[in-house]
């Protein structure tokens, strides 16, 4: 959304970078001398970024760290001087592994931010950043963090659940079904997907075999390596002959300890979401989609999945359209 129209909102992205040193929660500020404040490392989408994606981006210019997305967390908004509403949105964020390798060689080259817009960046323990943080609506999203941390549910993995992009009409295609191909449309939502499953650090996708999903993720394996399997049990023939082989396949995904993506098809989406809603808890952040068709064409659901003990549960949930600011 543009930066520059007086009365429109503005949308902004960054990250609380965590890591755990004795047994402690540490967090990553950064100084911006311009402001003389420490604050997140934090900054503006660019024209069709999506949160995440200017979130990831953001991030690595300011601290110089590939990161990994995980849980939402609470936002900020204020009002501008200049009359200009703006939404900050917030992401817990990991240090990138060699596990995540494949969502690393899917991003652009990011280039630092210069000296005269960050000049400093240290890590504090959780304590020691609620009393340097310059702003008191910063501590917000840090007490969100902390409590998640205190009860397991701060490190998680990612399922993101995508529905193909938009394909060729049945009406105007005349050969088989489970050959119908994405439209040109379909083609751009699966390359816009691209900077999402990187930013949640998908390593491993599993997809229904029809083309409209394997073109789906095309994209995404061929900038990141990869690894697809496909899995009969998620198309809409196998489904309708037999659904509990989608459950198990998503029961199945759901215990896998990867960060990973399954791309399927809207009539198996009612039994994606009963089985993830069984993993969910009243406690969970956000909710699952309701209501048919669940998915648009070409949108994500990220599901944060934690391991507090009792078997894998679901922390939170988000969706993402590309190419929106939501």
């Amino acid at each position: 959304m543009s930066a520059v129209r007086r009365n429109r909102t503005i949308f902004a992205a960054g990250a609380l970078l965590w890591r755990v040193r004795k047994n402690q929660l540490q967090v990553a500020l950064v100084h911006r001398p311009r402001y003389e404040d420490w604050s997140w490392p934090k900054g503006k989408t660019e024209l069709g970024e999506t949160l995440p994606a200017a979130a990831v981006r953001e991030v690595t210019e300011e601290t110089g760290h590939q990161i990994v997305l995980g849980v939402p967390l609470p936002g900020l908004e204020y009002r501008l001087e200049e009359g200009h509403l703006k939404e900050v949105h917030f992401w817990a964020a990991r240090l990138a592994t060699d596990d995540d390798e494949p969502a690393l060689r899917a991003r652009d080259e990011i280039q630092p931010a210069p000296r005269e817009e960050i000049d400093d960046v240290i890590w504090l323990y959780a304590a020691d950043a609620h009393e340097r943080l310059t702003r008191r609506e910063d501590r917000r999203p840090l007490l969100t963090l902390e409590a998640m941390h205190a009860k397991n549910r701060l490190a998680t993995r990612a399922l993101v659940v995508a529905r193909h992009g938009r394909a060729r009409r049945r009406i105007t295609w005349s050969g088989t079904e489970e050959k119908r191909p994405l439209t040109e449309a379909g083609r751009a939502q699966a390359r816009a997907l691209v900077p999402i499953f990187s930013a949640y650090g998908v390593q491993e996708l599993v997809s229904s075999p029809w083309r409209r999903c394997t073109e789906t993720f095309k994209p995404y394996q061929d900038a990141s390596g990869a690894t697809l399997t496909t899995r009969p049990a998620i198309t809409e023939r196998y489904y309708r002959e037999s659904p509990k082989g989608a459950v198990t396949v998503v029961r199945d995904l759901l215990a896998t300890h990867v960060d990973l993506a399954i791309c399927t098809h809207r009539p198996v989406l009612p039994a994606v979401m009963t089985t993830l809603a069984r993993s969910a808890r009243r406690w969970t952040l956000g909710s699952l989609p309701a209501t048919d068709p669940y998915l648009a064409a070409g949108e994500a659901l990220v599901v944060h999945v934690a391991d507090a003990g009792k078997g894998p549960r679901i922390a939170a949930i988000e969706r993402v359209l590309p190419g929106a600011a939501s």
